[in-house]
């Protein structure tokens, strides 16, 4: 009778970027593809709408960033929760598997309803699959590098929404706006969906390890109590909440009124696709310093320079006329929002127990993405009363008084102390 071989004790759980670096850099690459698919739309979608719909309400015309917008902040909302009941390589995968339809629905549609609702579909892809790729990156590496793993993860995929703004701008230049443009987003999406079921190890164990080490113990706390905590309750998450809203306000608002507003002063698709690729290109890639450096120097700082520096680049897109200064303002843009956006997402970390962290970063995300539906119809119906610069520049304005409100209402925890996060 043989002895059936003892089994193979289970691999150690271990916290950082450099023990886990296989997992850190597939999720990466899982997130580039995650951000390819917005890339897809932010240059030719609302030209699809005005030049071959004809179109020619612009608050119509960004109807799709309101499906894409409200949708998203809903599924942000919630899987959190659904990732802590069942899993976060579930909730990814159940992302990419909303996402598979949206490339063929705006590339082959024969009406406008189509293109909303493939945003919609697009919303909970993102809410889905983006949440999960930021959630298990911070489960990762644990306590000491949120900035560096959040900034990471919003460099590949911003990266990659700025090579795909300016590929499917060249795309649409060279063989139209519909459909060559989309064979990227279906690759995109079958390769996302791919490595995720095959490759992707889910990080609930890493959490668990955390809170065994955790000064704090864990918090029971229900989702109404979560909501309240992150949206007005704590005056570190409510500053995060509303930045992050108006952030992605003026990012909603740029996605839809500036190919419009680039347009109508004579710039070519091509053109429009270089500076609607140099924003979230800069964003993305400086993340990669902005993410340590706040572990290093603290978030608030940071924050408000961000949000100022965005104000700048509206307000300079707003009363300029040639594509030089236009260019100047998409790297202001790209560099305020790369301040602000993985030092946002660390904040919330640090002021959350990571017994209910997944959720926190779920609501903050609620009210970051509904920014993208509020902007665009804000901006679609100032620019329909007033013109596209009134509407520029009011957003400009708006984005600088929320870095004077963050500045007051901030209490700076210093990058991952954890004292914030017991409260």
């Amino acid at each position: 009778m043989s002895i059936p071989p003892a089994a193979s004790p289970p691999i150690p759980i271990r916290l950082g970027l450099v023990e886990n670096w296989r997992q850190f850099s597939l999720l990466a690459l899982v997130n580039a593809f995650v951000g390819g698919m917005v890339g897809l739309e932010r240059t030719v979608v609302p030209l699809i709408g005005s030049e071959q719909f004809h179109i020619a309400s612009t608050t119509v015309v960004v109807s799709f960033i309101v499906s894409f917008g409200v949708v998203k902040a809903l599924a942000n909302l919630v899987s959190g929760h659904f990732a802590d009941v069942y899993g976060r390589k579930t909730m990814l995968i159940l992302g990419w598997l909303f996402g598979l339809p949206v490339p063929f629905m705006i590339g082959w549609g024969p009406s406008w309803g189509w293109i909303v609702a493939a945003n919609a579909l697009l919303g909970v892809n993102q809410g889905f699959a983006w949440s999960m790729t930021v959630l298990m990156k911070v489960d990762l590496v644990g306590p000491k590098s949120r900035g560096l793993a959040v900034g990471l993860n919003e460099c590949a995929g911003y990266l990659s929404v700025g090579v795909t703004a300016f590929l499917t701008g060249y795309i649409a230049e060279h063989y139209g706006l519909r459909p060559a443009p989309f064979y990227l987003g279906a690759g995109y999406a079958v390769l996302g969906l791919a490595l995720s079921i095959l490759l992707v190890a889910d990080t609930r164990r890493h959490v668990a390890l955390e809170l065994a080490h955790h000064a704090a113990p864990a918090q029971q706390a229900g989702f109404w109590e979560i909501f309240r905590r992150t949206s007005f309750g704590d005056r570190n998450l409510f500053a995060a909440s509303q930045a992050g809203l108006v952030n992605n306000l003026n990012d909603g608002m740029s996605w839809g009124v500036f190919p419009l507003f680039f347009a109508a002063y004579g710039l070519s698709i091509e053109r429009i696709g270089v500076l609607k690729a140099v924003y979230p290109a800069i964003w993305g890639v400086m993340q990669t310093a902005t993410g340590p450096l706040s572990d290093r120097w603290g978030r608030k700082g940071l924050i408000v320079a961000g949000m100022w520096t965005q104000a700048v680049g509206l307000l300079l897109t707003a009363a300029t006329h040639s594509f030089g200064w236009w260019l100047v303002a998409s790297v202001l843009l790209g560099l305020g929002t790369a301040m602000v956006y993985p030092t946002l997402i660390a904040s919330v970390s640090d002021a959350s127990n990571p017994s209910w962290r997944a959720r926190s970063l779920s609501v903050y995300r609620f009210w970051r993405d509904l920014g993208y539906a509020i902007g665009a119809l804000s901006a679609g119906v100032l620019t329909d009363l007033f013109g596209a610069a009134v509407a520029i520049a009011s957003i400009g304005a708006l984005t600088f008084a929320s870095g004077v409100l963050t500045a007051f209402a901030m209490t700076d925890l210093r990058g991952g102390a954890s004292k914030g996060q017991s409260k």
